[in-house]
């Protein structure tokens, strides 16, 4: 997995996520709120499997989203010491996840890609199996990744393409707008459009959007598997009445 925005507007930040699954997985538990520690507070999907997830709010105004791979498609060297979700929860669970990604370790933990929305800044975060990389970003600007394991450098421009001409149409974007991007974008690309299946192997099961600003984070999922949707909300603890 998997394909991930940041969207920046002139109220709210969106990360969204297209979860993409081997057909053997099991079939997500919806979000739920989880109380960490003193009074912190995260809100995601969870994997049945491994217990881990792959996108969170937390009550402090910050997200956080995995992809698996680091820059390009790895050789497995498994059995690995521990999810990747879950390494994502122990980053989360922590007070600065920026600094939590710095010093977590990481040794024989599979290579992934962590884009994290914390402090009001944002972080491109990625551990290759040997060397950690940090990259920080723009708030005010846009972004997409696709998941190294599924996406070659090829699938990644074409994307992206998509990505750049949708955002010339869409210069302001509701959370509609990016859903509908989520949703419909390459949809007669079935090998990798946003919404894929590759031989009923591999194919996206959810699409996720989190919709943040001062008062909390709103999290939006659909499961496309039932064609169910979910949303939950997550109170930011702090005030930002203050703030210009």
């Amino acid at each position: 997995m998997c394909t991930v925005t940041f969207i920046a507007t002139q109220d709210q930040y969106y990360l969204s996520s297209n979860r993409d699954e081997h057909y053997s997985r099991g079939k997500a538990l919806v979000p739920a709120t989880q109380v960490i520690e003193n009074d912190n507070m995260l809100l995601y999907p969870k994997d049945p499997d491994a217990g881990g997830t792959w996108l969170l709010a937390r009550n402090n105004g910050g997200a956080a989203v995995l992809l698996n791979g680091a820059f390009d498609a790895h050789e497995k060297k498994g059995p690995y010491r521990k999810s990747r979700g879950l390494v994502l929860l122990d980053i989360a669970g922590e007070a600065d996840m920026h600094v939590a990604f710095k010093h977590i370790d990481l040794n024989d933990i599979e290579p992934f890609t962590v884009i994290l929305f914390t402090d009001r800044q944002l972080f491109e975060c990625r551990w290759d199996g040997a060397e950690k990389y940090t990259k920080a970003l723009n708030i005010h600007e846009s972004y997409i990744w696709s998941s190294a394991t599924l996406y070659n450098e090829q699938a990644r421009l074409k994307r992206e393409g998509w990505f750049n001409a949708w955002k010339e149409n869409y210069p302001a974007p509701t959370r509609e707008d990016i859903l509908y991007f989520h949703r419909h974008t390459g949809n007669t690309d079935r090998h990798d459009g946003l919404v894929m299946n590759r031989s009923n192997q591999v194919r996206t099961v959810s699409i996720s959007c989190i919709a943040m600003n001062s008062s909390g984070a709103e999290l939006f999922y659909t499961d496309l598997a039932d064609q169910h949707s979910f949303n939950s909300f997550l109170a930011n603890k702090f005030s930002h009445a203050d703030e210009k």
